[in-house]
């Protein structure tokens, strides 16, 4: 749905809303929006440890222009800040500082990123453990404070070293206009599975995109964000089976036609909705990306068993069932990866929605549990976790309600369902399999209630 503030704020109303101190959420550049001079400007990297240097010397084999010292002067389009060899609190004043005079030289849309050892307590001491967590503190606070539609996001590395594939993935994910909407997120990386590739292979599209040469089953495919993700998946170059209830079909039809991809019509809920699954794709299920869900709201002291019944077994068994029916059956492919839709609302919950949370809530759960099978068969399994999205169902929110709700956020505006969709694409590409059982956010640092 448009948002008609942001447009007004971005124009006509611009001076007067900074004179009354209202709200003025930039217009986040996404895919294919970014201007040259944005990709131009340099990288800066922070950091003394080897880590940083091989950073900074893997963005220049990429053709990034590179920048190691603060106070250039020059207009930068991100700033890496590595803290991989902190051990002890002391350890993070010098970067941090350094990374706090170079934010004023931040263009719009721009990206800061730390780096940093992932908090594991069974094998750090008290002080490291502390360090590592204080990273993920700073991190989700400067993201609080970026201005001008730049984000702040973490990458976490946990058992591998800043050479491991896919945290090179996730820094041309956190670096690009693909990660718009992602914000104040902290990215794991647990292992050194996952395909090189390079910056340019990241953004390629088509036959030369990420996803080439893969098949991807998108449920939920015929409108709203699984449509968005159906069509991104398609631009990086996955074939797409595309799937929903019957009473879709022409809706459906419609979207696999615009990506050339299948369509199949299927109660994802049946108990042989699994077997139809893979016998689209031959029996070998490369990409699943679980979208299908609903909402029956009501107040908990309301709730009825059909709305609750109902959420729980489209949002969540079904997901359990089929991934597990694919499982023991041997039809998921080597390397195959599955993405589910979980909500924000599964973290910090929401009012009138005990069915909605406690499925996404549910789907977090599942997607952690899973990893380990996943990643015994070279795959991975993740999870997104949508804020507010401007969808249909959000343009049925009273006009109020909705104007606050886009501006709680740190980008003080709503997500679009490609925001989500691109968030997808890259944990579903060979290149970021060693993220694992994670919850990536999609909701631009709004966790009101967490």
């Amino acid at each position: 749905m448009k948002d008609t503030y942001l447009d007004l704020v971005n124009g006509p109303l611009k001076q007067i809303a900074k004179t009354l101190g209202l709200p003025q959420p930039v217009k986040l550049q996404r895919f294919g929006q970014t201007p040259a001079q944005y990709l131009s400007a340099p990288v800066l990297v922070l950091g003394t440890s080897p880590g940083a240097q091989r950073i900074a010397d893997r963005l220049l084999e990429n053709d990034f222009e590179v920048r190691r010292h603060p106070g250039s002067g020059e207009s930068l389009r991100a700033v890496i800040a590595v803290f991989d060899d902190a051990r002890e609190p002391d350890d993070l004043s010098q970067t941090a500082l350094e990374l706090g005079a170079s934010l004023r030289s931040l263009l719009p849309c721009a990206r800061v990123i730390s780096v940093s050892q992932a908090l594991r307590p069974e094998g750090q001491d008290p002080e490291e453990a502390a360090t590592a967590q204080a990273v993920t503190g700073l991190t989700r606070s400067l993201a609080h404070e970026m201005r001008a539609g730049s984000t702040a996001n973490g990458l976490l590395l946990d058992g591998v070293d800043v050479d491991a594939a896919s945290a090179t993935a996730a820094l041309w994910f956190l670096l690009s206009a693909k990660s718009a909407y992602v914000s104040g997120q902290l990215l794991t990386v647990s292992s050194t599975a996952g395909e090189e590739i390079r910056a340019a292979e990241f953004v390629a599209t088509g036959d030369a995109g990420p996803l080439a040469g893969r098949t991807a089953i998108v449920t939920g495919a015929a409108r709203g964000i699984g449509a968005a993700i159906a069509r991104t998946l398609a631009r990086d170059g996955a074939q797409i089976v595309g799937v929903d209830m019957p009473q879709a079909g022409q809706a459906l039809a419609a979207v696999m036609n615009e990506v050339g991809g299948r369509t199949l019509q299927l109660d994802i809920t049946s108990d042989t909705a699994a077997e139809r699954l893979a016998a689209a794709v031959d029996n070998q299920v490369d990409i699943l990306i679980h979208n299908a869900g609903i909402t029956r709201d009501k107040l908990l002291a309301n709730m009825d068993a059909s709305r609750w019944d109902s959420v729980l077994a489209v949002n969540l068994q079904s997901q359990a069932r089929i991934n597990a029916r694919l499982g023991e059956a041997n039809l998921f492919a080597s390397g195959s990866q599955v993405v589910s839709l979980a909500s924000t609302s599964g973290i910090a919950g929401n009012r009138g929605q005990t069915n909605y949370a406690a499925s996404k809530a549910g789907v977090i759960g599942l997607t952690a549990a899973s990893a380990q099978a996943f990643g015994q068969r070279s795959g991975s399994i993740n999870a997104v976790a949508p804020g507010f999205i401007e969808t249909d169902m959000t343009a049925k929110m009273p006009a109020l309600t909705r104007q606050v709700a886009r501006r709680l956020s740190s980008l003080q505006q709503g997500g679009l369902p490609v925001d989500v969709a691109e968030a997808i694409a890259f944990l579903a590409s060979a290149s970021a399999r060693g993220i694992n059982g994670q919850t990536l956010r999609v909701c631009g640092q709004n966790m009101v209630g967490a």
